[in-house]
């Protein structure tokens, strides 16, 4: 069952976020609301050095500043524990926040920030997935899949019964409230999950950049919009998810989402980086977080007629991707959030073959083995670079390149060029 969503012509509003797998349990913790306005709720960590007194602490807060305590836990891959602080009614936002970052007690005191997801052989339809020819995978399969890795997929939820999901979801969790009752219903992370990571040889479908890999599917996100395929998220479930992806040992993260820079997820990513674990992210026009964040893996969607993203981000196939969707169907979606998950993919193939390859250096890779490609527009800095030249050729991630530069193999393997064809 094929369905066409996306134009060639737009990004399609998506997350990049999770999947599930018929044998994976999914959990459900408290979450996020999906209402619109000023989230009337504030996120304070404590740090490491007042442990003894946390739950001391914790409680003095909330009664200095009249606020409720929502949850509390204790990060797993930070030294610090998170407290959500409900704010009473007519309460100025801004001004307890102010009030709790000058409290010697607090390391740090912020609102809950809202994200965005970016749109944007034996498999009966790996003939219509013109992104896997773009990047040469099929001769990179030849010597990785992505067999072993774990890939955390921040998104949506997934749908854990998909025929061509089966076997690749290693763990799946939800950190929205009440999400566990729409998650085999999202879209947008089942459709990620499928880009990245769809079985291979399997007589279902399509195959994903990594056939192999294993995925972590973590719900962070929810729904919004009339288009199913369009999600938000807060730092709260975020930062839940990604601890949580990490203390699991996550060596991908794939994070299809944009919005304002958050101090907490600034740690978050800074332990992931410090762990070795890879990070990639869509990146939007103009890049924002996490895609601007040093050491993150920024990719755009590249398509015929799609004018690059600038801001040094590399580019992946992004228009009209066949994928999966939930009820054992496919169709075909557009947008940032596919470009991640090609790339996501690709990382999963390198660190098959080198699981101590360093974030800069499958940064670099990718960057150092990127190849012209026909029907890719380059971005403004890049046309800047050659004379402003509108019609200049831009480059697109080489996954065959990259593996073949990794282990010394032979380029004339990766056989024929790369280029974007039309969509089908």
């Amino acid at each position: 069952m094929i369905r066409r969503r996306a134009s060639a012509a737009a990004l399609l509003a998506t997350a990049a976020l999770a999947a599930g797998g018929c044998a994976a349990r999914l959990a459900a913790t408290a979450g996020a609301p999906a209402d619109p306005g000023e989230d009337p709720r504030v996120m304070v960590t404590l740090p490491a050095s007042q442990r003894a007194n946390w739950s001391r602490i914790t409680t003095e807060l909330a009664l200095a500043y009249s606020l409720s305590i929502h949850q509390v836990w204790r990060m797993r891959s930070l030294p610090v524990r998170c407290v959500v602080y409900d704010l009473p009614p007519g309460a100025s936002r801004e001004l307890v926040l102010r009030r709790l970052a000058a409290d010697p007690r607090v390391e740090t005191a912020e609102p809950i920030h809202r994200y965005r997801t970016l749109d944007g052989g034996e498999d009966p339809y790996a003939h219509l997935q013109h992104g896997a020819r773009a990047i040469r995978l099929a001769p990179a399969h030849r010597w990785a899949t992505g067999r072993g890795v774990r890939v955390a997929v921040v998104d949506t939820g997934v749908d854990v019964t998909h025929p061509d999901l089966q076997g690749r979801i290693l763990a799946a969790q939800n950190f929205v409230d009440r999400g566990e009752k729409s998650f085999t219903r999202d879209v947008h992370g089942t459709a990620v999950a499928g880009v990245v990571a769809a079985s291979a040889g399997n007589g279902a479908g399509i195959a994903g950049v990594a056939p192999g890999a294993l995925l972590l599917a973590l719900k962070a996100c929810w729904p919004s919009g009339d288009d199913p395929a369009s999600a938000e998220c807060d730092s709260y479930t975020l930062a839940k998810a990604l601890d949580w992806g990490l203390a699991e040992g996550a060596q991908v993260l794939n994070l299809s989402l944009t919005g304002p820079r958050d101090p907490l997820l600034v740690h978050l990513l800074d332990a992931a980086l410090e762990r070795g674990v890879a990070v990639v992210a869509a990146a939007d026009e103009p890049p924002a977080f996490p895609a601007t964040h040093p050491g993150v893996i920024a990719v755009r969607a590249a398509g015929p007629g799609v004018e690059a993203v600038s801001g040094g981000a590399l580019a992946a196939p992004g228009i009209d991707i066949l994928t999966t969707v939930p009820g054992g169907g496919y169709e075909f979606l557009s947008g940032s959030s596919m470009a991640a998950a090609h790339v996501s993919g690709v990382v999963a193939l390198l660190i098959e073959r080198r699981p101590n390859l360093t974030p800069a250096a499958v940064a670099g890779l990718l960057a150092a083995t990127s190849r012209a490609a026909e029907g890719v527009v380059p971005a403004a800095d890049e046309r800047d670079r050659r004379d402003g030249d509108p019609a200049a050729t831009g480059t697109l991630v080489d996954a065959c390149g990259a593996v073949a530069e990794l282990i010394g193999g032979a380029l004339e393997e990766c056989a024929r060029p790369i280029g974007l064809a039309a969509s089908p």
